[in-house]
């Protein structure tokens, strides 16, 4: 099979490579799907680049944990009715070392999701780190129906899907961007009102749409935001962070604890088995009944992967995809 890798960290252009591997065989209670589009995250370039100095787990590693095309192979345990099925992938790097950027990849069955015929394999590479993420920042505290829903950095993958996810679940939703300018990059679907944060006074703003303040927040920057999110929470609301730009946020303290505020925090690769599951479900559903949609940036060959990376740690919203050669 044609597949990208990396064998140390470092930069894209430095590390990647392309070219033919062995064929994977899966195992017991696996199954192999032959790819069409793999899905890159920022956590995907941040384990190839080293960051926060983690080192590689693998002596060998191919890239991407989500992902989407159809089961070819299954190993032992496993219906061999689900050869020929359309899946989404989740997960595929996950503590494991060959991931989505292949031709082929092998992962335990639940972890190939049947795709419905009217979610595309783009949308179906898109749902898995971001989507899942976004399920638990928005249900780990039951569901949201009727709540106020504060959705920071709306414009970015897991945001976007948080959003959709809240008011998918019947929730009045608030979503935040940096400029102004952006708010008209922001679809009318994905949230009911958009708060520039570079705004004079956003939580006024907030609290205007807000007047009782937020039951959850889901939060992309806790070290920017944590005094804001102070500012317009609800009593008894919680904060769900996944994300953070500095390591050692500031937290003050008295204002969340007389609000008697939950600080969640959430990491995608950790999330126990029966949330995860329970997500996955409803991210198939969502999609099916049309109340997900991922936009693309841009698309790459897998010839040109380390550009993709590049462009994922450049920045700017929308999805980064790889399309994947069938020979």
């Amino acid at each position: 099979m044609l597949a990208a890798w990396y064998e140390r960290q470092g930069n894209a252009t430095e590390v990647l490579r392309v070219g033919e591997m062995p064929d994977p065989v899966p195992g017991p209670g696996e199954v192999r799907v032959r790819l069409t589009v793999s899905g890159i995250n920022p956590g995907d370039t941040k384990k190839r680049s080293g960051w926060l100095g983690n080192p590689m787990a693998f002596e060998r590693v191919i890239p991407h944990s989500d992902g989407a095309g159809m089961i070819d192979a299954v190993g032992s345990a496993v219906d061999k009715a689900r050869v020929g099925q359309r899946v989404w992938v989740y997960g595929a790097q996950s503590y494991r070392p060959f991931g989505t950027a292949a031709q082929l990849t092998v992962v335990p069955e639940r972890q190939a999701v049947v795709l419905p015929a009217g979610i595309s394999d783009d949308l179906g590479a898109c749902l898995g780190i971001p989507g899942i993420t976004a399920h638990r920042c928005v249900f780990s505290d039951g569901p949201v129906v009727g709540k106020r829903v504060l959705v920071h950095g709306v414009l970015g993958g897991v945001s976007s899907m948080a959003a959709q996810l809240a008011r998918w679940n019947s929730a009045s939703v608030v979503g935040t961007v940096h400029r102004s300018s952006d708010i008209r990059e922001v679809d009318p679907a994905i949230c009911d009102v958009v708060v520039a944060l570079s705004d004079p006074h956003p939580a006024a703003a907030i609290r205007e749409l807000f007047p009782d303040g937020a039951d959850r927040v889901i939060e992309v920057s806790l070290s920017d935001n944590i005094d804001l999110d102070a500012a317009v929470v609800a009593n008894g609301a919680v904060i769900a962070a996944f994300a953070s730009r500095a390591e050692s946020p500031h937290v003050p303290f008295w204002p969340l604890l007389f609000a008697n505020v939950t600080l969640r925090m959430l990491g995608s690769d950790d999330f126990p088995a029966s949330p995860k599951q329970r997500a996955v479900e409803d991210l198939t559903d969502a999609a099916d009944e049309g109340a997900l949609t991922a936009p693309i940036a841009a698309r790459y060959p897998l010839s040109a992967i380390a550009r993709a990376h590049d462009h994922v740690d450049a920045g700017g919203h929308g999805r980064i995809l790889l399309t994947i050669p069938d020979q």
